[in-house]
């Protein structure tokens, strides 16, 4: 049985537009996590009917988010953080088949969605790798890559979606909403996971396909605080560009990714 793993997160889920409502007690934290279940629920729907054995990594905060009854028998689901460089892609090998990721969202300082933002929202203005600016897609669908699992599907905010497509023009999408400014303009619910679902089957029977494997990976890091930024540069490797800025260059992405989490300036253990 082939077997299929979803990363999720919040941001890019319909309907979601402030980040009040991706914290724990804030206003429309429940409504929130309870459509990231719906569209996560989609995206297994379609993989146990077209019978692949799904594994879900709740990618949010605490990564407890999603409602474990809610989802369909047969799924497994990982919560928390296991303390590894993994992060968001916790619990990915080289026994799975296919990625796919849910609720994903813009990359910091695009402007395609409010709370677009990559890794820490606190913590940085901006990252680059290899001169584009990154998204946590970028980063998560790399580490895929070193297990040779190919990244098939992405839903979320329009721009994200056109990230990933002009990263993967084989990968298949489903946009959640459109954003401008402090705006959203989403989907009804309802429709969003019927989209996830009906693009989810279609990227299944698709031929999968890898990126190519890079001579030398250099990641710039543009922190909002100084501070950060000078802590980051004693990492081994590393070169502080100006009072905020870091650069990293590493000839495998298993040496970058090992970099730039010991560069996020004490954000949380994963």
């Amino acid at each position: 049985m082939k077997k299929l793993f979803i990363s999720g997160d919040i941001e890019g889920c319909c309907g979601v537009t402030t980040w009040d409502e991706t914290y724990y007690g804030h206003k429309g934290y429940k409504e929130a996590c309870e459509q990231y279940t719906r569209e996560v629920v989609a995206a297994c729907e379609a993989a146990i009917e077209a019978g692949w054995k799904v594994v879900v990594k709740d990618g949010h905060e605490d990564a407890m988010n999603i409602e474990p009854m809610d989802l369909p028998e047969g799924v497994e689901l990982i919560r928390g953080w296991p303390s590894s460089l993994s992060g968001m892609m916790a619990g990915l090998d080289e026994t799975f088949d296919a990625v796919a990721y849910i609720g994903y969202h813009a990359a910091e300082s695009t402007g395609d969605n409010p709370i677009a933002h990559t890794i820490e929202h606190y913590l940085f203005d901006w990252v680059k790798l290899n001169g584009e600016l990154c998204s946590e897609f970028t980063l998560n669908s790399l580490w895929a890559a070193e297990f040779g699992v190919p990244s098939i599907f992405l839903s979320g905010d329009q721009g994200i979606c056109d990230h990933a497509k002009a990263q993967y023009p084989s990968i298949f999408v489903a946009p959640t909403k459109k954003c401008k400014g402090g705006a959203t303009w989403n989907k009804h619910p309802l429709t969003a996971c019927k989209d996830i679902k009906e693009q989810m089957a279609l990227a299944l029977q698709s031929e999968f396909v890898l990126p190519e494997k890079l001579d030398n990976y250099e990641i710039v890091m543009c922190y909002k605080e100084h501070q950060y930024a000078r802590y980051a540069s004693q990492f081994e490797g590393a070169e502080l560009l100006d009072s905020k800025t870091v650069r990293f260059s590493a000839k495998t992405f298993m040496e970058l990714a090992r970099g730039r989490s010991f560069m996020t300036g004490g954000g949380r253990i994963y």
